[in-house]
């Protein structure tokens, strides 16, 4: 084989490799793009839309403000690593061939650390004030109620379609490692 020619091929696969490592860096620890699985967000946000997700709170470490439209994995019952974080990545998903990742889910901040929430009359209490929550699709059902406080270093997250949501009333709290980051578009 040429010499020129090899040259070549080394020189296109390393700008290839070099692509995917700044792809992949940049879907890990800055922005990212996902789509909504499932009708919980509704009427905000709906099922296959594409929405693109700010990840500095997860590389930074820091709080989602209330009401913010946050990315988690949903595995609240182990520790969230780095791994899971390259091997969630659509990107990885993409490569590797695999399907849509169900482990995250598209949810809305509710309470912060050393909040009450409560759920009564059906509506929803943030440390003993009703929220002015226009975003719902409708109100919750009759029977729904609960109160909690949140701990350290987790928050309460909650879907906009309150009946239909698989949200902070059912897996729990969620660490704050486990936002992967805001919506912004």
């Amino acid at each position: 084989m040429d010499m020129k020619l090899l040259k070549g091929i080394w020189s296109w696969t390393g700008s290839i490799v070099i692509a995917f490592v700044f792809v992949l860096i940049i879907g890990i620890f800055i922005f990212q793009p996902y789509k909504v699985e499932g009708h919980s967000m509704d009427p905000t946000l709906h099922d296959t839309e594409r929405i693109y997700v700010l990840k500095l709170s997860h590389t930074f470490s820091y709080l989602p403000n209330y009401g913010d439209i946050v990315i988690l994995d949903s595995r609240v019952d182990r520790k969230h690593t780095f791994k899971d974080d390259l091997l969630d990545n659509p990107l990885f998903h993409f490569i590797m061939g695999k399907g849509d990742d169900r482990s995250t889910y598209v949810k809305r901040v509710i309470g912060k650390p050393g909040d009450i929430v409560e759920i009564k009359d059906q509506k929803v209490y943030r440390n003993g004030v009703v929220l002015k929550e226009d975003y719902i699709k409708e109100l919750m059902a009759a029977d729904t109620a609960g109160k909690w406080t949140v701990p350290e270093k987790n928050i309460f997250v909650m879907g906009d379609n309150r009946n239909n949501s698989h949200d902070s009333r059912a897996i729990g709290f969620i660490p704050i490692d486990h936002v992967l980051g805001e919506k912004i578009l």
